[in-house]
């Protein structure tokens, strides 16, 4: 009787852990779809992501993305599908290159600049 009842306990106790691993392996696709719906900028309406829109371009780029995700393609393969395919524009937060070195230090030199220009002003005016 204790052995039917460890066979089924176990029995039950696989089964679980199997449902358990099942569904747990669907949720981080889907963490890593919604990751990725709301890094594509929809381009009906500019200022929101493919995640936030609504309209027929962001659910045929969801469309798109998933299936991209069930044929095995990494989420960088996808990016660099969509920046060739609509530029580099359609990412919301673009990737640290060379191309956009300035951009990104371009507020820092003008601070020091200006910080560099207001220390020799106030160096002049107190020993003058």
């Amino acid at each position: 009787m204790i052995n039917i009842i460890l066979k089924l306990f176990s029995f039950i106790f696989f089964i679980t852990f199997f449902l358990n691993t099942y569904s747990h392996s669907d949720e981080i696709d889907k963490y890593k779809l919604i990751k990725m719906y709301k890094n594509v900028r929809c381009l009906v309406c500019q200022s929101q992501s493919i995640y936030e829109s609504n309209s027929d371009f962001s659910q045929s780029a969801k469309k798109m993305i998933l299936e991209k995700v069930k044929a095995g393609q990494s989420e960088a393969e996808i990016y660099d599908f969509l920046e060739s395919k609509y530029g580099e524009w359609i990412i919301l937060k673009p990737s640290f290159n060379f191309k956009n070195l300035i951009l990104w230090t371009f507020p820092y030199i003008i601070f020091f600049i200006g910080g560099f220009f207001l220390f020799l002003y106030i160096r002049k005016r107190r020993f003058n």
